[in-house]
């Protein structure tokens, strides 16, 4: 049963909690983990192992590659213990790699991502895949490594766009800053226009700085890369939609358009490229290491390949047909559209046929010479835990210290 509580995306714990109810007798966890440690992360890192190098042989002849990268933290705020940094390949969608980071491996959470970046990349180069370039948010750790080592990056319009619409939407709540409020739909898709309608940082920033003309209801600009709005010249029938200039509106709006720090990601948004599917494997991790379950080092590192080779395998389904042959959708209502509603594709069933890849590697290769394969990932560097770098006193001297709130007792 072991293999299949493994397999289900379920902490052991909630299934023996479950048959424990039902008085069923099962295995107890300490033996769980056991067979987990000789038999089932054993088979998970082979396999995983296996299907890599598969990939990476298959990009060789490609010669330079396009990435996504972002890592996802096991909890949220600053205390995160453990860092997960993804490596995508934009075309295929696949995941190439995945760096499992430890806070004290780093000296500090803030210092995770750049180092799961490194190790991802080190880890592609030695494996001759040379990257092209890299999109990614605007970590300022990671811009400073990727420029010292002569990579190129692409920010995703996302990260900027969400930022900017966030101040955008507090300026609105203001009682003279109302009219602003039409604008935000359009700003965010211009925001994305500007980016997958150019190909070089000159044209993406004139074509963003031509919105604060247009909401001006100006229409022509200075810029050679982009003179003049590319909609066609109609006559506006609401003249009030527009900021006045002059106002104290523009002038603030201005300064968040405009700004020095905000043009110069825009010369740096993905123009091709997102990632979006990287927030995508992000939620199927959840299914396999819920951010409330604590896992070791080596648990935790074989849930995200399983998660990866459940996403590798479904990265290409298809979108569901009905009966007459047409596209089916279904109609969501996200909290990030403030009730409007958007359609969303229906794909296909997803499979799990490395499920049944790994039963035959556990029971033919694994349970026959166990030692061959627990080898492999007795040679992979874990980290110290973090308990370890404190004192640690003894019994006694805890309970002593224990003083009740209502009924103290001090230590002799």
């Amino acid at each position: 049963m072991a293999e299949p509580a493994y397999e289900r995306k379920h902490p052991s714990r909630k299934s023996s909690n479950i048959c424990r109810a039902m008085n069923l007798q099962i295995h107890h966890y300490c033996t769980f983990r056991r067979h987990a440690r000789m038999f089932l992360e054993p088979s998970i890192y082979h396999k995983w192992k296996m299907d890599q190098q598969a990939m990476f042989q298959q990009l060789q002849p490609q010669g330079k590659i396009a990435l996504s990268g972002d890592m996802r933290a096991d909890s949220p705020g600053h205390s995160a213990k453990y860092g997960s940094y993804t490596l995508m390949h934009l075309e295929s969608n696949k995941i190439l790699d995945i760096q499992l980071v430890q806070s004290n491996e780093a000296g500090g959470i803030a210092h995770m991502e750049k180092e799961g970046l490194r190790r991802g990349l080190d880890l592609l180069e030695s494996n001759n895949l040379h990257v092209e370039y890299i999109v990614t948010d605007r970590h300022t750790q990671v811009q400073k490594y990727l420029r010292e080592r002569a990579v190129k990056q692409y920010y995703d319009v996302w990260h900027i766009e969400r930022g900017l619409s966030k101040k955008l939407e507090k300026l609105s709540r203001n009682k003279e800053c109302q009219v602003l409020r039409k604008w935000l739909p359009s700003i965010k898709n211009h925001m994305y226009w500007s980016a997958m309608s150019s190909k070089e940082g000159p044209e993406k920033v004139a074509k963003w700085k031509s919105l604060f003309n247009h909401i001006q209801n100006v229409h022509t600009h200075d810029s050679p890369e982009f003179p003049k709005c590319a909609h066609a010249d109609k006559v506006s029938r609401d003249r009030n939609k527009w900021l006045r200039p002059g106002t104290m509106l523009l002038y603030k709006v201005e300064k968040l358009l405009l700004n020095k720090r905000l043009l110069k990601d825009v010369k740096k948004l993905s123009h091709q490229y997102q990632t979006l599917a990287l927030g995508a494997f992000h939620s199927v991790i959840l299914r396999f290491a819920p951010k409330n379950v604590v896992f070791p080092y080596i648990g935790k590192l074989c849930r995200l390949y399983l998660a990866a080779m459940h996403f590798n395998e479904n990265a290409d389904r298809e979108q569901t047909v009905n009966l007459e042959g047409t596209a089916v959708y279904k109609i969501m209502y996200p909290k990030s559209k403030k009730g409007q509603p958007t359609a969303q594709t229906v794909k296909t069933e997803p499979t799990c046929k490395y499920v049944n890849d790994l039963m035959r590697l556990l029971f033919t290769e694994v349970f026959d010479n166990p030692a061959t394969f627990v080898e492999e990932i007795l040679k992979l560097p874990i980290p110290a835990d973090l308990s370890a770098e404190y004192d640690r006193p003894a019994k006694e001297d805890v309970i002593a210290r224990n003083v009740a709130r209502f009924n103290p007792v001090y230590p002799t």
